[in-house]
């Protein structure tokens, strides 16, 4: 259960997920005990794109640990502009830190990290490829609200192209028995075929849809995304599709009485603020459990667990 480096949920066992989520629970139950973990240690957060969640829960995450940060918040604000290589920027990290976090758009950098970095680099999101901690601390969300995942029924709607959440919850969830999984999207916005083939290498099966209502009744979770604005590389498309799906009160009458309803954030409008104060949003519960399972990763790639 070795793992150097973190950059798809694909790649690691099962058991090191459930080892990770003991660990966060741990850390949840007593944060206290834990606020010394990292003193003297610091974390590099190099942010090419936009974040605000990953990022502020990375950093959340490592004070709390008693750690330090520095870094970057895009691209702009670093030598990328002048032209410097992602190779000799990791190079360069590895003298001033000891755990590192990226978030990149262009997808494969996990492969140059692997190769230049000698310090544990984590993956806060790679393009539309995958976001690994973000598909761990949406597993964490469901273990923890319903005490396992096997069995469930999952469904994962909206922008199942370009969403980078999307893949790595999937390759997490394949991880389980018997989760029945619901793909709801609209044709033009269906699950990448890369994904669907590795997710059919892990025996993972799924139904595809397009109406929610006809399935709401059957779900005990809905994964709702946003249309990923930024990843269209035709802006007309973006602009027939954005709104396809919007969520209210109406939409979920019919669900069941455990049902939960989750979304990576940020949202645009795709659900109803109406929905915020039911006992079935669990979105920004999500974003607090980022910083648990964040505190834990850290912890654990830099060997303090």
């Amino acid at each position: 259960m070795i793992q150097k480096h973190l950059f798809s949920t694909r790649t690691i066992s099962k058991d090191f997920v459930e080892y990770i989520f003991s660990l966060t629970s741990s850390i949840e139950a007593n944060p206290a005990e834990y606020r010394d973990k990292c003193k003297g240690k610091i974390l590099a957060t190099l942010f090419f794109e936009p974040s605000t969640r990953t990022r502020l829960s990375f950093e959340s995450a490592m004070l709390r640990l008693g750690g330090q940060i520095l870094g970057f918040t895009s691209a702009k604000d670093s030598s990328a502009v002048k032209g410097e290589s992602i190779a000799d920027t990791l190079r360069m990290i590895n003298h001033y830190s000891d755990i590192a976090v990226i978030r990149h758009y262009i997808e494969g950098v996990g492969e140059i990290a692997k190769s230049f970095s000698s310090i544990p680099i984590i993956s806060g999101g790679t393009g539309s490829q995958e976001h690994p901690t973000q598909g761990l601390l949406d597993l964490y969300t469901i273990k923890k609200e319903f005490k396992n995942i096997d069995n469930l029924s999952i469904g994962v709607m909206g922008d199942l192209l370009y969403g980078r959440t999307i893949p790595s919850l999937l390759f997490g969830l394949a991880k389980y028995e018997n989760v029945k999984l619901y793909l709801i999207s609209p044709p033009a916005l269906r699950l990448r075929k890369n994904v669907i083939l590795r997710l059919e290498e892990q025996g993972m099966t799924f139904n595809t849809e397009e109406n929610l209502k006809d399935i709401i009744s059957e779900l005990d979770v809905l994964y709702m995304t946003r249309i990923q604005k930024e990843r269209f590389p035709d802006p007309v498309d973006y602009e027939r599709l954005k709104g396809v799906y919007q969520i209210s009160l109406s939409d979920i009458i019919n669900a069941k009485e455990h049902f939960i309803l989750m979304h990576p954030l940020p949202r645009v409008d795709e659900i109803d603020y109406s929905i915020d104060k039911t006992k079935h949003s669990r979105y920004f519960e999500q974003a607090l459990n980022g910083v648990w399972v964040r505190m834990a990763l850290i912890l654990y790639f830099l060997g303090l667990d």
